[in-house]
Formats: structure tokens, C-alpha cells, sequence
């Protein structure tokens, strides 16, 4: 079939991005899925901050590709041996899935699979096939297994999360990163308890949703603290108690006045060196420092060693939240219907393929949260 799609051909570019135009809208051919795929119309993408990654070269990709990675939609067509979905479920796409078979798999840690991550990165589906191609015939490669800033996307069944069709699909596509990386990094990775402190460093949309889990498990005080003080009236609706500007020189000690004397879970949610260097600031003996964010592929966390070992202080990283997709997607989705994770503030826009390229030097500049492509125009 023929559709829309957004196509990087080149990293690197420089920003504004609005100039440069990383991403060129085609009518590229999409195939029927084989055994174990679907076709989705995709109805929402979210932009996510490790995109910009991918279009400035600080992660290769194999190219021309078709962009994005959190999305959501309906289904269309059933590949052979796909018994666990129907056609017009509507799902959430999510860039974990295991093969079932490794160490990882079979102790439910499906984020961490080897075998299925090695054939995404090299821009195929997980049943190692690509279903893209260009108008001339060309073949072109799918992001992270997914390829959702496009009309429709053949998906494996695994990367696909049935939701209830209460949840408006705009909301949902957050579930396919933002929200699972950020509430799944409290909830799964570091298990916050009630009554415990948290920090959270960076307030994009995979640091709210921390915020919004751990208003959910009861932890207090909750902490925020980012470059940009206009995030902190929306921290503070979606649970936080504390919001401090991180450029602030006393910062880490006001936190550590108010906490006496740290806290006992700090989440670097950006990866930026400041930030990873804030966070390791905040944290009380005994207590740990979960990394979150992904920044330079060749940075380095430094970190002295006497109090590292002598306060027995923890360094712990999270991927995805440390998801499983079929577990926690369908909780999230719960809380929101329930009113307690408003998940729809995490939305800033809507955009068009039109504007996906301004709008990632928006995304750039962090003035937005979560602008969120409409491939067809509506939700």
C-alpha cells in the first residue's frame, strides 16, 4: 500500500531544524504483514527527546529510515499465526519486545533482550524482515522497530499492547515511552515505597510521568528540579511537592536542608552531565542514584568512591522503566481511566507532518512536553 511517512536520509544535520529538514515527507510502499506482524493505522506519535539524538548522529541508524517510536493506533490486518489481537483493537506500539528464549526473557526482563535489540538496530522488524520501501523500490529501514511518524506501520504482534478504546489514542501513543519509561523507573526499577523521598532531575515528559508514580506509591517529599521554572506549576498539579531551579548554586543545599540530609531516591531523567552530576548531589547515605536519561554514547558517570562505599550509596540504571509492556501498559491505562494519572497533561500540541520538522527545534529548546504527530489529521 501507499502511504505518508516521515524519512530521515541523513543524520546530522545542523538545527534550526525547521532549515535543514531532517525529515522529508513521502509516499514510500508499506507491505502486508508477514507471519507474526500487523498492520496498524497509526492515529498519534509522540515526539520523544531521544529522537533528536537519532537526527544529530549521537546514535546511529541505519538509513534512509522512517522515524519514530512511541505511537499508538488501530488495527487494520492480521498477519498469519497473530491469534492475540483482531482487526479494530486499538493498540499502543512499544520498542520492547524479547524473543522469549534468553536469560532476560525468561526472568521477565524483556527491555534487556540482546537478540531482538542487535536485529531492531539494524532497522529490521523483530521477525527479522522490513516491510518498507521507497516509491522507486528502495528499501528503507524502521526505527527501533516501529516507524510510527508514518500513516499506517507493520509492527511485530509482541511490540503491540491492546488498550481499552476509553483511552483516546493521543493520550495512549505516551504510553509507548514516555510513561512507561518514567513511571516504570519508580515503580519497577528503583520500587519506591510510601513515605520515601524522591528527587526528580529533569522535567520532560519522562520526568513528570516519574512524578505521577510517585505521587502514586506515596512518596514525600517529592522533589522536582529543572533549568526551566515554567515546567513547575505542571509539576506541581501532577504530584510534586518541592520545585527548585536547578541552575540555582545552593540547590543541593537546600535539598539536603529540607530532606535531612538527602534523599532517598534521585532520578536523572535528561542525561546531561549537569544533571547527572545534580543528582548524585542529592542523595542520602544508603540511598541510590537511578539514571534515566540517555545522553553522548561515549559520556562517563564519575563518581568518588569513599562515600560510594563507605554510605553504601547505590548507582542503578533504568531502560524503558524496566517494563514489560503486556503488565504495566494496561496498569497505566487503568490509573489514567481512574483519574489518578492524568496522563493528557503531558500534551502540549498537536502537530501535522507539516510541522514535524519546527517542531522538533521546540523539542530542542525543551519549550514543549510532548507534541504529538496526528499522520491523519485527527486522533
Amino acid at each position: 500500500m501507499k502511504m505518508l511517512a516521515a524519512v530521515m536520509f541523513e543524520q546530522g544535520l545542523p538545527s534550526p531544524y525547521s532549515k535543514s529538514q531532517p525529515f522529508r515527507i513521502e509516499e514510500v510502499e508499506l507491505d502486508s504483514p508477514g507471519p507474526g506482524e500487523v498492520l496498524v493505522e497509526i492515529r498519534a506519535a509522540g515526539l520523544c527527546h531521544s529522537d533528536l539524538y537519532a537526527i544529530n548522529g549521537t546514535q546511529k541508524r541505519p538509513l534512509p529510515i522512517v522515524g519514530g517510536h512511541e505511537g499508538a493506533g488501530i488495527v487494520r490486518e492480521i498477519g498469519p499465526g497473530v491469534t492475540d489481537l483482531i482487526e479494530g483493537d486499538h493498540v499502543v506500539a512499544v520498542n520492547v519486545t524479547g524473543c522469549g528464549k534468553c536469560r532476560f526473557c525468561v526472568n521477565n526482563r524483556p527491555n534487556l533482550c540482546q537478540a531482538i535489540g542487535s536485529v531492531r538496530a539494524e532497522g529490521k522488524l523483530a521477525t527479522n524482515t522490513r516491510r518498507l520501501r521507497q516509491s522507486n523500490g528502495d528499501q528503507l529501514n524502521h526505527y527501533s522497530g516501529l516507524s510510527v511518524f508514518a500513516q499506517y506501520a507493520v509492527i511485530v504482534a509482541d511490540a503491540l499492547v491492546k488498550i481499552d478504546k476509553k483511552v483516546p489514542l493521543d493520550v495512549a501513543a505516551l504510553l509507548g515511552c514516555g510513561v512507561i519509561t518514567g513511571a516504570g523507573a519508580v515503580f519497577n526499577s528503583a520500587n519506591v515505597q510510601s513515605g520515601n523521598s524522591v528527587a526528580i532531575v529533569g522535567l520532560g515528559g519522562v520526568g513528570l510521568s516519574a512524578v505521577m508514580a510517585a505521587r502514586e506509591v506515596g512518596a514525600s517529599p517529592i522533589i522536582c528540579l529543572d533549568v526551566q521554572p515554567n515546567k513547575f506549576a505542571l509539576a506541581r498539579t501532577l504530584g510534586a511537592t518541592h520545585c527548585y531551579d536547578a541552575r540555582d548554586p545552593n540547590v543541593t543545599q537546600q535539598v539536603l536542608d529540607l530532606t535531612d540530609g538527602g534523599v532517598d531516591f534521585s532520578f536523572e531523567i535528561s542525561g546531561a552531565k549537569p544533571a547527572i552530576k545534580l543528582a548524585h548531589s542529592l542523595v542520602v547515605p544508603g540511598g541510590e542514584v537511578v539514571h534515566v536519561g540517555v545522553g553522548d554514547a561515549t559520556g562517563e558517570i564519575v563518581a568518588p568512591q569513599w562515600p560510594l562505599v563507605l554510605e553504601e550509596r547505590v548507582i542503578r540504571g533504568s531502560f524503558m522503566g524496566g517494563c514489560v509492556p503486556s503488565r504495566d501498559i494496561p496498569r497505566y491505562s487503568e490509573l489514567y481511566m481512574g483519574g489518578r494519572f492524568p496522563m493528557e497533561k503531558l500534551r502540549s500540541n498537536h502537530i501535522g507532518f507539516d510541522h514535524l520538522n519546527e517542531s522538533l527545534d521546540l523539542l530542542e529548546r525543551a519549550e514543549v512536553i510532548r507534541q504529538i504527530l496526528l499522520p491523519h489529521g485527527t486522533p
